[in-house]
């Protein structure tokens, strides 16, 4: 597969983070060092995209802190994304750094769609592949848990991982601070932890 749209509905929302999977290091907030993509290449192009299904937090993220962003997709939604079009390799390579392993091997793409739009590749985080779409004839990708979002005992973000967030919702979408807030807190997991008012400063300090 030479090329495809990779679908960001939690922190690479932000181009700035998604950048630090092609061309390495650590994103602002985080305390995770990235290796990279063997073609640190900007994306050709990128585009906002409403997901169908649901954008929930459950875990415990060793590089942010709190819970994490996971797409389940047959859940009520709706879950905004944004779409990257980058080739089967960098997607490859984001794929290895998103599941903790080394970058460099190709994931056989086209074989493993060719009879399920979801693939497993292991029960961690990020180890399931969905294809949720086409644009211009090239599917839409994206990486979540095997496991369904009733199946996980959910858990609050940690702030610098919501903003992070935000700035991605702004960027791809144009979303005001309120806007970001109020889909934000719809995701399960966040509220009661976060309320309106603390998530809302969290955020305004983010733009200031």
């Amino acid at each position: 597969m030479e090329q495809l749209w990779y679908a960001a509905y939690g922190s690479n929302l932000s181009s700035e983070r998604f950048g630090h999977y092609l061309r390495g290091g650590r994103p602002t907030g985080a305390s995770r060092h990235y290796s990279g993509a063997r073609d640190g290449a900007e994306p050709l192009d990128d585009r906002p995209l409403a997901l169908p299904g649901q954008v929930y937090f459950a875990g415990e993220s060793p590089t942010w802190g709190g819970g994490i962003a996971f797409y389940d997709p047959d859940a009520g939604g709706p879950a905004v994304g944004r779409v990257y079009l980058v080739t089967g390799q960098q997607f490859s390579d984001v794929a290895s750094q998103e599941m903790r392993r080394p970058v460099g091997r190709d994931l056989p793409l086209t074989s493993l769609f060719r009879e399920s739009r979801t693939a497993v590749l292991g029960p961690g985080r990020y180890e399931t592949l969905h294809v949720v779409g086409e644009i211009d004839d090239l599917p839409v990708v994206t990486l979540t848990a095997s496991w369904e979002h009733r199946d996980v005992a959910l858990s609050a973000p940690g702030a610098a991982y919501l903003r992070t967030i935000a700035a991605g919702l702004a960027e791809a979408h144009g979303w005001s601070t309120g806007q970001s807030c109020d889909y934000l807190l719809a995701r399960p997991g966040v509220a009661p932890t976060w309320s309106r008012a603390s998530l809302l400063d969290v955020l305004t300090t983010q733009r200031d």
